[in-house]
């Protein structure tokens, strides 16, 4: 890990009340992008995990529970300026340790410090109101913060969801604890350091890598944890909300989609195609979001097909440094994983395949992105989230049938209508089920300032923007009474 972390700080370490310490046992750590091990991370568990929740109420009844919201978001402000001057090394770690492209990664690590700038420019922008009473009354509302926040993120936009989780219950008072994916820790340690340089206290956050089933489960399992954030898969955060419901606390969950994009006759198809496929295959089609299942209307299906085949066709898998238009996926199980979905699309037209570089090195977990047509709705590849470099061609004759084909998987996180119809646009974002819906376009560039989170199946709550501060605060009621 010299190339990556000498000099800043030592994978295998933890931060538990602003010190930095090994734990007993470690994980190792590999590199997508040739299969290698090139560390370890520690493998925390049930008792740094109750350490750090201690150390987290230290800190609320000291120091960072006394700060004020100007002070909170000055720290952040100043996180954000210290990610900006280490984006490339930021960058280099994140695409040595998740596999995405380079520019990908870049790309996470300035979207990281826009977080902490957008956090800590509304730390102190978060009223209450009064209410209009009975006469003899002055009734106000006050948010504060939950307390111990438990954030379990995933591994594959690691920077970018410490940045709206982390961010959103920081700016608002609450102390954090983090439990970072096991496969992919590294930018979260580093921003713990960037983090105590910019003067955050000890124990405002605390980072304790380690596995799901152990550091994960007795987070959220644990007595002291007020409010739990999890992204991740919908059978882990069925458990999670079991967990959070044991101790009777709130808790925000994203599980996932099965994104459409809804392309209509009328579409701009230039400008539109890109979106089409770079949403599908960014990050290996490890994305959430991702736009897996593409809809159009009958009468542009063939030249849609077409226009995308092509693009896929020049599409290139490589090793993240390589700096290509797909990286590697991110173990050796999820490649396992996504080439059983490819397999299911055996009876399916493949429209077109990228095609992986002839010097990719042997042992990275590479997968060439497909593109399929000639499934009903209801095929698994139009129905389940693939998490890889897929996607499903789909034809539709109207509005009503697009719309039951893209609200008919249960799940409903992302979704974008192409129509140059002012009346259809509104009509469909209506209509959608989905926690966010685009318009001619797809993640408005990523918009740290818009609401994300989805409904269904998809998880409830969201993060980002000013909702996130709300969903990491509780609101009190204070009538005074004085006649």
């Amino acid at each position: 890990m010299k190339d990556v972390t000498a000099g800043w700080f030592d994978s295998r370490d933890m931060l538990i009340g602003g010190q930095w310490r090994r734990a007993g046992e470690a994980l190792p750590l590999e590199d997508p992008s040739t299969g290698m091990e090139i560390g370890e991370i520690a493998r925390g568990g049930a008792p740094e995990i109750g350490e750090a929740v201690t150390a987290a109420r230290s800190a609320l009844n000291g120091d960072w529970g006394q700060a004020t919201a100007v002070e909170r978001g000055r720290i952040l402000t100043r996180i954000g300026q210290l990610v900006l001057e280490r984006v490339e090394d930021l960058a280099r770690m994140e695409a040595q340790d998740v596999g995405k492209p380079l520019a990908q990664a870049r790309n996470d690590a300035i979207a990281l410090a826009r977080y902490m700038e957008f956090y800590g420019g509304a730390a102190d922008k978060v009223m209450g109101e009064t209410i209009p009473y009975q006469a003899g009354y002055t009734v106000l509302t006050l948010r504060e913060p939950h307390g111990v926040t438990a954030h379990i993120i995933p591994w594959n936009y690691p920077m970018q969801i410490i940045g709206r989780s982390v961010g959103g219950a920081l700016a608002m008072g609450n102390a954090a604890v983090l439990k970072p994916a096991e496969e992919a820790c590294l930018t979260a340690l580093a921003f713990a350091r960037l983090a105590e340089e910019a003067g955050l206290p000890p124990g405002a956050l605390n980072v304790v890598p380690g596995l799901g089933e152990e550091a994960g489960a007795a987070l959220t399992g644990h007595a002291g944890v007020d409010h739990i954030s999890f992204t991740g898969s919908f059978p882990v955060g069925q458990l999670v909300q079991k967990a959070a419901g044991e101790n009777v606390v709130p808790v925000t969950l994203e599980l996932g989609g099965k994104s459409p994009q809804v392309v209509f006759a009328d579409a701009d198809l230039e400008a539109a195609l890109p979106f089409l496929v770079n949403a599908g295959i960014q990050n290996a089609g490890q994305t959430c979001s991702a736009a897996s299942r593409i809809l159009v209307e009958r009468r542009r299906y063939e030249e849609v097909a077409d226009r995308m085949a092509e693009r896929y066709r020049a599409l290139r898998v490589g090793p993240a440094m390589a700096d290509l238009e797909v990286g590697p996926l991110i173990s050796a199980r999820q490649k396992q994983i996504v080439e059983g979905y490819l397999r299911l699309g055996a009876d399916l037209d493949c429209l077109a395949r990228g095609r992986i570089v002839e010097d990719a090195p042997a042992g990275g977990y590479y997968v060439a992105p497909h593109l399929f047509a000639g499934a009903a709705s209801g095929h698994r590849l139009a129905q389940e989230e693939i998490f890889g470099p897929a996607q499903v061609l789909l034809p539709f004759e109207d509005e009503e049938e697009a719309i039951a084909i893209a609200n008919g998987t249960g799940l409903g996180l992302v979704a974008a209508v192409w129509t140059e119809n002012g009346a259809r646009q509104m009509r469909m974002a209506r209509r959608l089920r989905a926690g966010q819906v685009f318009v001619n376009n797809y993640g408005a560039g990523g918009g740290v300032e818009l609401p994300f989170g989805g409904v269904g199946k998809s998880g409830h709550g969201r993060e980002k923007g000013f909702e996130a501060l709300y969903g990491f605060s509780q609101l009190k009621t204070v009538a005074l009474r004085h006649g």
